[in-house]
Parts: C-alpha cells; structure tokens; sequence
C-alpha cells in the first residue's frame, strides 16, 4: 500500500473521552462525512452534532442521522475534540466568529477550497491544531477521493486522524498543501468533468441507435471499470490503452477521432482555469 494512503479503519474510536465531533454546515458533504465516521464506528451517535444554518435543516439532519444539531452550536464547542468546517469559502469570516470557546487543543479540519491552513488559523488567532482536507462528491456512495494536509501546529498525529476521518468515504491521501489548488481542480471538480463526458458518451451512443438507459448503463460501468484497472494494476493508462486498440481497428479511428479535437488540451486547460479560479476564492 503506498504510504501515503490512509491506514485501514479501526475501532475505537477517534476521539478522547468524554469528547464531541462537530459538523458545521450540515449539507452534503457535511452529512455524508458524519455519516460515513459513524457507519465506520470511528464515533459515537451521542458524540456527534451538528451546526446549520436553518431549523429546517436541522430537524432533518436529527432524523436521518439520529444525533442533535443546532443552529446555535455555541453550547456543544465546550467538549469540542474535533471540528469539521463545511462550508462555502466565502462564509469562512463568519463560521469563524462562531467557533469562540472552542478549547484549545481541539482540531479544526476545514474542507473549504482555496483556504490555507494559514489563513484559516490567523482567523481563529488561536494555535488549535488545523488540518486542510479536500474532497469530492463521490464521498457519498463511499468512492470519495480526499488529500488532507496539517497546518503549522497540526501534528502527525493530528493528520492521521484525518486520513481515518476520510477513509471512511473513500482514499485518502496525504500530501503538501502546495499542492492543494491542483487537487482541487483535479479531483474535487473532478467528477463534473467526469460527468461530463460520460454524459457525451451516452449521447453518442443515442446517436448511433442505442436506448438511452442501456448507453448510459454502458458508459457509467465502462467508466468505473476502466478506473479501477488504473488503481488495481498500477498500469500506466497508456499502457492499458494499448491493450485494447488493435492495429486498424475501430478503437484507434475513434481515438483518432479525439486527438483530431484536441481531447487533450481541452481537459488541461479546464485544470489550469479551475486551477487558477481556486486560488482566488479563500483571498475575499
């Protein structure tokens, strides 16, 4: 296994005694990362709460997760152990304001693109233990993919604990926080594109005569298994490829057919623009 993947997940549980997990901003991703840490066994339903910004949201948070939220979480920061940020870059000023009281040796683990460990820890003037993860949408059927990285007072420790976090909705990587504006372009914009062209596949498939539910089911598992041969084998996707194309066959026409409208650049240049945007939205 490479090293830098999360360790398997085990029991017991990640936090110390008599402490509490918090999600704030109970969306999405914020009520799939509970739900996987609690599917895992990684905590308790009795340890966890959550944070959102309308009762609404809240009362449907408690039912399908069985754990108190609020839209007031001030009181459950006392025993605070872990804080997981889950919201829009832009409210990052805001949430901070909320997280005074927080105890100090408590860990912040922020999922918001394009904030720095650095930032997000001038904003909260504190040296609580910060760790920056990045994740995508995947997460919510258990296929996520997340790096994670620790900021100036995050231990080892501290960003093991993360990768466990992550582990338990998909791979988890950990790496350097340079890094981060890619990785998020890549993977956490990633399954947009993804959709994308597997979307233009199955039109392309409509197009020469199939029905549309069979071409879509053709091209999703098309998709997945040539993505799992990628990790299984360790094979370059050159190389893979090339398995497949024979000489004079109808897979290098249409491979040729991609290189003719520029596939490749295409796709870089959608990288280096998400790229590029990433880097302005944690500065406002």
């Amino acid at each position: 296994m490479d090293p830098n993947l999360a360790p398997p997940i085990l029991a017991p549980s990640i936090l110390a005694s008599g402490r509490t997990l918090g999600i704030v901003g109970a969306g999405v991703m914020g009520t799939t990362i509970a739900r996987g840490l609690l599917d895992a066994g990684l905590v308790g339903r009795r340890q966890v709460w959550a944070g959102a910004k309308t009762e609404a949201t809240c009362e449907e948070v408690s039912r399908v997760l069985e754990i108190e939220a609020a839209t007031d979480y001030g009181p459950y920061l006392t025993d605070a152990g872990v804080v997981v940020l889950c919201v829009k870059p832009k409210q990052v000023g805001l949430v901070v304001e909320s997280l005074k009281g927080l105890p100090p040796d408590a860990m912040v683990v922020t999922i918001l693109a394009g904030v720095t460990t650095e930032r997000l820890q001038g904003l909260l003037g504190t040296d609580n233990p910060v760790v920056r993860a990045m994740t995508n949408t995947p997460c919510v059927v258990g296929q996520g993919m997340t790096a994670v990285c620790g900021g100036r007072t995050a231990t080892a420790a501290h960003v093991a604990a993360a990768q466990r976090m992550f582990a338990a909705v998909g791979r988890c990587v950990s790496t350097d926080e340079a890094y981060f504006n890619a990785i998020t372009a890549m993977s956490g914009s990633g399954p947009a594109y993804a959709y994308l062209i597997l979307e233009a596949l199955a039109d392309a498939g409509v197009n020469v005569g199939l029905p549309r539910d069979l071409a879509l089911e053709l091209v999703a598992q098309t998709m997945l298994g040539a993505a799992r041969m990628v990790q299984d084998t360790g094979r370059h996707p050159a190389a893979l490829r090339d398995d497949v194309t024979t000489p004079a066959g109808c897979t290098i026409g249409g491979l040729m057919v991609m290189e003719d409208g520029k596939i490749r650049s295409v796709l870089a240049r959608a990288i280096e623009e998400s790229t590029r945007i990433v880097g302005n939205l944690g500065k406002s």
